[in-house]
């Protein structure tokens, strides 16, 4: 079971290291072929406008939309969250998506670079207490369709009860970066999702 982390832009390295040291095999993933060879895919933090044109660029768009809708497991950070949802606000016009999740989220919604922050998020389904999270640029989720399930909020700070992280089904979205923090346990929880995604087919 390899898990494959899009490696078109973004931080590429810090997921493939948090995987393994989840207990994962791992690739980047830049084309089709590479795609075709994993089981599931992280879409890292990034620039979500760049990662969008390159996916394009790269032939990869319409191929993963495909494997989600087929049920691939997908986890997404950041940038990540921001190439997951259905809807995008604040975004280019143009700005591609893979459409996994039916959830609206605006970019940059804490504000920029400058406006980057660490704050403690409750998730659920994930024991040992709130999560010590990064935000860097990034989106908060404004809305969640039906299908899909808030599982994390900002408990504390000025961002309290705002949504920032969400699964539907196999797939799972953080607007934090849990691989700049050495807490190892989200992407655990990713790596369960896969076990169990296998187990099913």
């Amino acid at each position: 079971m390899t898990i494959g982390v899009l490696a078109l832009q973004g931080d590429v390295r810090e997921h493939l290291d948090a995987l393994t040291e989840s207990g994962a095999q791992v690739r980047p993933v830049r084309r089709v072929e590479e795609l075709d060879a994993v089981a599931a895919l992280v879409i890292p933090g990034g620039e979500s406008t760049t990662m969008s044109n390159l996916a394009v660029s790269f032939g990869l768009l319409d191929p993963i939309r495909k494997r989600i809708a087929d049920g691939m497991p997908v986890y997404g950070s950041c940038a990540g969250m921001i190439m997951l949802a259905t809807t995008v606000l604040d975004g280019r016009p143009d700005q591609e998506s893979f459409a996994g999740i039916d959830m609206t989220v605006r970019r940059n919604a804490f504000g920029r670079q400058v406006d980057s922050f660490e704050a403690p998020v409750a998730i659920e389904g994930i024991a040992g207490g709130d999560f010590h999270a990064v935000f860097i640029r990034a989106p908060w989720v404004e809305d969640i369709g039906p299908a899909a399930r808030a599982l994390g909020r900002v408990t504390a700070g000025p961002a309290a009860g705002r949504i920032v992280a969400v699964q539907q089904g196999n797939l799972l979205a953080t607007a934090f970066h849990p691989e700049l923090t050495g807490d190892l346990r989200v992407h655990r929880h990713f790596v369960q999702m896969v076990s169990s995604a296998a187990d099913e087919r």
